[in-house]
C-alpha cells in the first residue's frame, strides 16, 4: 500500500486541531461568533464537509454565548461601569436602575451636611456681635403742617441709659423668662421649631415670624429697619448661634431687656421704668415687673395709653394689659419661679404714671400726629412698632390757620356753654369733635379731637365711630330714590317735589306694602319729634324741617341696600352703618366718624366726584421717599345732576330750615343738621363748594368701661341740645375764619331731574311723571301752622346767651331746633335757645331725628 495512504487526512487533523483551539479559550473573551478560519492546505477536494464545520461552529460559538459579556450581552448582567456616580445604576435592570444604592444616599447626605455646616461656619464667622447702645438709639418721627414747617419731632427723647443685670431686679428677669423663653438658661440660642415656622410661613406666601427665644428677639432687635425679609432672618439665625455658644446668658438677657420697646417712647428697661412707675428698674416689684413684661408682648396693642388703630383704644388695651399682667404672673407660677403664696399678694393691676409723650403731644398735636401715623401705616403696611422706632419724615395736609380757627371756634363755644361747676349732673362729660375736608382733593385740613392727649383724654372724637349721625343720613336716602327710583316711579329717579305723608305717629309699610311690626306684633308707628299733623309734604320740605315719617317710608320704597351703596360710594364705610333693614335706619342710627361724614358731604360739594380723605402728602425714611403718598385718584360716586340737586334740597335746609344759624356764614352754604334719639348727640354736616365741614356734640364719661352715651338733656341749662344749635355755630365761626380772604363762590345749577312719584295715599295722582318743579321752591307760608309757644329754659335765665351767635329773641309761634326730626312746627322761625322744647323722640321710634 503506498505511503500516502498511511497517513491521516490534513484536513480532518487541522479540524479537531481547531476545535480544541476552540474548546480552550477562556469563556466571555470573545467579542462575538468565532470566524471560520481556512487551514493550510490549498487542496479543494480536502475541505471540511458543511454538516462537519456546522457543528464546529456552534462548538466554537458556544464558549462565547456563555460568557455573557461580550460587546453583544443586554445590560444589567455585568459588573457596574467606571462612572464617579453610577447613577442610573448600570447594573440593574428596568426600574432598579433609578434606585439610588445606600453608598449614593449617605454619601449625598454626608455632602449636603458639609455644605451646610461650611456655609454656617463662614456665615457666623462673618457676623458682629450686637452693641446693645447702637440698638438702644430710636430715631425721631417729625412730622410738617401742610406748608412744610415742622408740627413736631416725637420720639427719641425717653432716657436710654443702659443698665448691667445687676441693676435688673430678679422680679423682671423672672417675668421675662417665664413669659416669653421658659428654656432661655439651657437653649443654645435658637428655636428649630420656630425657625420651621418661619420657614413654612415664607413659603406659604407669609411674612416671616419672629424669632421665639430672647436670645433671636435680642438680635431683632439690633436692627432697627425690621424688615421682614430672608436675608435678615438668616443673618439674625447666625448671630444667635454666635451669641448662643459664646456669650454668658446673663449677658443676653440684659441686652435684649436694655433694647427691647416697652412703649411711651421707651427703649430699655430702665427709660421703661421711668416712663411708666417714674422709678429705677431697680426698685420694680415683682408686679409692676409684670405688667413691663407684658409690654413686650406689643406695647401698642397692650399700653393703657391706647394705640394706633381701632383696636388700640385705651379700654381695650387696658382690659389687654390686665389679662396678660395676671396671665404673667400665673406662668412664673407654672414654672416654679414664683411661689403661690407670693402671687397671691398680687391682686390689684399696678397703678402707673402719666404719659410724659401725652404730655409733650398737647391741645390737637396729639390728635393730627394719631391721624397721620394711622394713615401712613394704612398705606405702608408697617407695623405700630416699626413707627414708633422712629426715623420717618411726614408731611401732613393739616392747615395750621384752619387747625386753630376750629380749635378757637369749639373752645369759645363750649367755655360759654358749660358750667360744670354750677351744673356737674348735667355739664360733665360733654364731648366736642370736628373735621375739615377740602372739597376738591379730600385732604383733610383740620380737625378737632377732644381737650388734648395731655388732658388724658386720648379718644380722638374725630375718628370715633359709635355717635350715632341722626338726621345728617337723611341726604343719604334722598340721593337713592334720586337715583333708582322707587317702587311707585317705575324704576325711574324721583325728584325732591315727590309727595310722602308726615303725619305723627304713620303706620310704616314695607315693600310688599303690608304695616312693619313691632316688637308686640303690632303695626309700627313711625314717630316725629312734633306732633303736628303735616299731611302729605314734599321730600324737600322734609328735608327742611326733617321730619321723621317721609324718610322711614321712603328707605323701603327704595330699598336698603340702594341706600348702601350711595353711602358707601360717597365715602361712608359699610362697617360703620346700621345692618338692620329696619326703619330707623333711614333716620341715623349708623355711626360714622366726623371725618368719614365731612369726606362723605364734600361728595355732594364736587357734583358727585368722591375722593378718599387723606392725612399724608408724603413720606421720607432715610432719605428716601416711601411711594403710595399724595392725592388718592378721584372717583365718580353718582351723576353730578343728583349730587348737585342734593346740594340745592340741602341749601335750603340752611336757608329755610333746621340749619337757618349757618346763613351767618354769608356765603353760598348747604348743610344738614342731626339729633339722636333721647338726645345723646348733635350734628351739623355742611359744606361750601371750597370745604366740607362737620361737628358733633355727644356725651359720654370718658374712664367708663363701656362709652355708653348719655343724655344731653339739660346739659347748658336747657331743655335739649339740637344740631341746629351748638353744632351749627361752631361750624359757622369756624367756617368764617377758614374762608376768610376766599371769593365767594357759587354752587352749580342744579339740573331738573326725576319724576314726581307721590306715596300711596297722597292727594295728587301716584305717581306722575312730570318733570319736578324745583326743589328749592319757598316751602308753604308758616301761617299754615299753629303758633307754638317756646318753653323758657330752666332758672329762668335770658333766654340769649353770649355764645348764641344768631339768637334772635322768641316772639311767638315756633321753634326750628335744628335737630332732626322736625321742628316744632313746619315754620324754620328761630328760638330764643340753643334747643327746643320737647326735642327727645318718643320710645316708639327706635331712630333718630335731625
Amino acid at each position: 500500500m503506498s505511503e500516502h495512504r498511511r497517513k491521516p487526512p490534513q484536513p480532518e487533523d487541522g479540524g479537531r486541531t481547531a476545535a480544541r483551539r476552540a474548546a480552550q479559550q477562556r469563556p466571555g473573551r470573545g467579542a462575538g461568533p468565532a470566524r471560520d478560519v481556512p487551514t493550510a492546505s490549498h487542496s479543494g477536494p480536502y475541505a471540511e464537509p458543511p454538516g462537519r464545520a456546522g457543528r464546529a461552529g456552534a462548538r466554537r460559538a458556544a464558549p462565547s454565548g456563555s460568557g455573557g459579556r461580550g460587546r453583544g450581552a443586554g445590560r444589567g448582567s455585568g459588573r457596574p461601569d467606571k462612572r464617579l456616580i453610577n447613577y442610573p445604576r448600570s447594573d440593574k435592570n428596568g426600574w432598579q436602575r433609578f434606585v439610588p444604592s445606600w453608598k449614593l444616599v449617605c454619601g449625598t447626605i454626608l455632602g449636603f451636611f458639609a455644605l451646610i455646616t461650611a456655609g454656617a461656619g463662614i456665615g457666623i464667622a462673618s457676623v458682629n456681635k450686637p452693641d446693645p447702645n447702637k440698638a438702644a438709639q430710636a430715631q425721631n418721627n417729625v412730622f410738617y403742617w401742610a406748608d412744610k414747617t415742622q408740627m413736631v419731632a416725637t420720639g427719641g427723647s425717653m432716657n436710654r441709659q443702659i443698665v448691667g443685670i445687676d441693676k435688673i431686679p430678679l422680679s423682671m428677669q423672672n417675668a421675662v423668662i417665664s413669659a416669653e423663653n421658659e428654656s432661655f438658661e439651657t437653649d443654645k440660642g435658637v428655636d428649630p421649631m420656630g425657625i420651621a415656622r418661619a420657614v413654612w410661613n415664607m413659603a406659604k406666601g407669609g411674612s416671616t415670624q419672629g424669632g421665639s427665644t430672647i436670645t433671636q428677639q435680642y438680635v431683632k432687635n439690633t436692627y432697627l429697619d425690621s424688615g421682614q425679609t430672608l436675608k435678615r432672618k438668616v443673618t439674625e439665625l447666625f448671630i444667635s448661634i454666635k451669641l448662643g455658644v459664646s456669650e454668658e446668658k446673663d449677658t443676653i438677657l440684659a441686652g435684649y431687656l436694655n433694647t427691647a420697646y416697652y412703649g411711651r417712647d421707651a427703649y430699655g428697661i430702665q427709660a421703661a421704668a421711668r416712663a411708666y412707675f417714674g422709678k429705677d428698674c431697680k426698685d420694680l416689684t415683682p408686679s409692676e415687673s409684670a405688667f413691663l413684661a407684658s409690654m413686650l408682648k406689643g406695647p401698642n396693642l397692650y399700653n393703657p395709653d391706647g394705640g394706633i388703630g381701632a383696636a388700640a383704644t385705651p379700654e381695650k388695651n387696658t382690659e389687654r394689659a390686665k389679662q396678660r399682667w395676671a396671665w404673667v404672673l400665673d406662668r412664673e407660677v407654672a414654672v416654679g419661679r414664683m411661689q403661690k403664696a407670693d402671687r397671691d399678694q398680687y391682686k390689684e393691676f399696678p397703678k402707673i404714671v402719666d404719659s410724659e409723650q401725652a404730655r409733650s403731644l398737647s391741645g390737637q398735636t396729639g390728635y393730627l400726629v394719631e391721624t397721620a401715623k394711622q394713615y401712613v401705616m394704612k398705606v405702608t403696611g408697617i407695623t405700630a412698632d416699626e413707627m414708633a422706632r422712629g426715623g420717618y419724615q411726614i408731611r401732613t395736609t393739616f392747615q395750621k390757620p384752619k387747625v386753630d380757627a376750629l380749635v378757637k371756634a369749639v373752645e369759645e363755644t363750649r367755655n360759654d356753654f358749660l358750667d360744670e361747676k354750677a351744673r356737674p349732673e348735667y355739664d360733665t362729660f360733654v364731648q366736642f369733635g370736628a373735621a375739615s375736608v377740602d372739597v376738591k382733593t379730600g385732604a383733610l385740613v383740620a380737625l378737632y379731637g377732644g381737650p388734648g392727649m395731655d388732658k388724658k383724654y386720648f379718644s380722638n372724637n374725630a375718628n370715633t365711630v359709635g355717635v350715632p349721625v341722626g338726621s345728617t343720613w337723611k341726604p343719604y336716602v334722598l340721593a337713592a330714590a334720586m337715583q333708582y327710583g322707587t317702587q311707585n316711579s317705575n324704576g325711574e329717579g324721583i325728584s325732591a317735589d315727590s309727595k310722602y305723608n308726615a303725619n305723627d305717629l304713620t303706620v310704616i309699610n314695607n315693600r310688599d306694602g303690608k304695616p312693619l311690626r313691632d316688637a308686640s306684633g303690632k303695626p309700627f308707628k313711625q314717630k316725629n319729634e312734633s306732633s303736628y299733623p303735616y299731611g302729605y309734604v314734599t321730600l324737600n320740605e322734609a328735608m327742611e324741617k326733617s321730619i321723621n315719617v317721609p324718610f322711614a317710608q321712603l328707605v323701603f320704597d327704595v330699598g336698603h341696600s340702594k341706600v348702601r351703596d350711595v353711602a358707601q360710594a360717597t365715602g361712608i364705610l359699610k362697617d360703620s352703618m346700621n345692618p338692620n333693614d329696619d326703619a330707623s335706619f333711614a333716620l341715623g342710627t349708623s355711626t360714622p366718624s366726623a371725618i368719614r361724614m365731612a369726606d362723605s358731604y364734600a361728595t355732594f360739594a364736587a357734583s358727585g366726584t368722591h375722593h378718599e380723605p387723606f392725612s399724608v402728602t408724603s413720606v421720607e425714611k432715610d432719605g428716601k421717599e416711601l411711594p403710595g403718598f399724595g392725592a388718592p385718584k378721584e372717583q365718580r360716586a353718582m351723576d353730578n345732576s343728583i349730587a348737585d340737586n342734593i346740594t340745592k334740597v340741602l341749601r335750603n335746609v340752611v336757608e329755610n330750615g333746621t340749619g337757618t344759624k349757618a346763613k351767618k356764614l354769608g356765603r353760598p352754604a348747604a348743610g344738614k343738621t342731626g339729633t339722636t334719639d333721647q338726645n345723646k348727640s348733635a350734628w351739623f354736616v355742611g359744606y361750601t363748594p371750597e370745604l366740607s365741614t362737620s361737628v358733633t356734640l355727644f356725651r359720654t364719661d370718658p374712664n367708663s368701661a363701656d362709652k355708653k352715651l348719655i343724655s344731653m338733656n339739660g346739659v347748658g341749662g336747657i331743655d335739649s341740645i339740637h344740631g341746629g344749635d351748638i353744632p351749627a355755630a361752631i361750624w359757622t365761626e369756624y367756617m368764617k375764619e377758614a374762608l376768610k380772604g376766599a371769593p365767594v363762590k357759587d354752587f352749580p345749577e342744579a339740573d331738573k331731574i326725576g319724576v314726581t312719584a307721590d306715596a300711596s295715599g297722597a292727594p295728587s295722582p301716584t305717581p306722575s311723571f312730570s318733570p319736578s318743579p324745583s326743589a328749592s321752591m319757598p316751602s308753604p307760608s308758616a301761617s299754615s301752622s299753629p303758633p307754638v309757644s317756646p318753653t323758657p329754659s330752666k332758672g329762668g335765665k335770658p333766654s340769649c346767651k353770649p355764645w348764641e351767635l344768631y339768637c334772635v329773641p322768641p316772639t311767638s309761634g315756633t321753634t326750628t331746633g335744628g335737630a332732626g326730626g322736625s321742628s316744632g312746627s313746619p315754620s324754620p322761625t328761630p328760638s330764643g335757645k340753643p334747643g327746643r322744647p320737647g326735642g327727645t323722640t318718643w320710645g316708639t321710634s327706635v331712630g333718630t331725628s335731625g
